[in-house]
């Protein structure tokens, strides 16, 4: 009853402490987002080397350390907003393809600003599978991503952070995710 009190107690002082500090930056006509106020874009060449792909993010924003990322991508799609609950399905399966393993901590469609987005938020695992004796620890991450559809565009808001840091960052990713302004 003790542990259960003090839980209790533990959980009602940390919901009340200081909300993380975002700066809005806008990335184009009608987004904007909130981003950590530590944070800075990343440039260019670090978005190549980071986050190989054949269509770049359209911002990626970094801690200092550069471990904590929070990205914005765009890309073109057929479906509509009407389809949201059927793509909840789709990319809940798409991430668990990618990863060796994943815990979600929540799955559903939400409301932000006014307009709906499909919200997980998980800690994936990717292990080494190799069958060598050199095997490598797994990589674990905290990870929050938001998808949006505006006309004939995706937009993907991803926070990546490690998993042994997710006490620390999980605010801040809410926060993030809370704070993003799409017309």
């Amino acid at each position: 009853m003790k542990i259960t009190s003090l839980l209790l107690l533990f959980l009602a002082l940390t919901a009340f402490g200081p909300k993380p500090k975002l700066t809005t930056v806008k990335l184009g006509s009608g987004l904007s987002v909130g981003v950590p106020a530590t944070f800075a874009p990343m440039p260019d060449d670090g978005i190549a080397v980071k986050y190989p792909s054949p269509r770049k993010p359209l911002a990626v924003y970094s801690d200092p350390s550069g471990r904590i990322d929070y990205s914005v991508a765009v890309r073109p799609t057929t479906f509509e907003s009407m389809d949201y609950a059927v793509l909840l399905k789709i990319y809940k399966s798409s991430i668990q393809r990618l990863y060796t393993k994943v815990d979600f901590l929540k799955e559903d469609i939400r409301t932000v600003n006014g307009r709906d987005f499909i919200y997980f938020e998980f800690v994936s695992t990717v292990s080494d599978t190799r069958r060598t004796g050199n095997q490598l620890a797994p990589i674990k991450r905290y990870q929050t991503v938001q998808y949006a559809i505006v006309k004939d565009q995706m937009y993907v808001f991803t926070f990546v952070a490690p998993a042994d840091e997710q006490a620390q960052w999980q605010p801040t990713a809410q926060a993030v995710m809370g704070a993003i302004a799409l017309k």
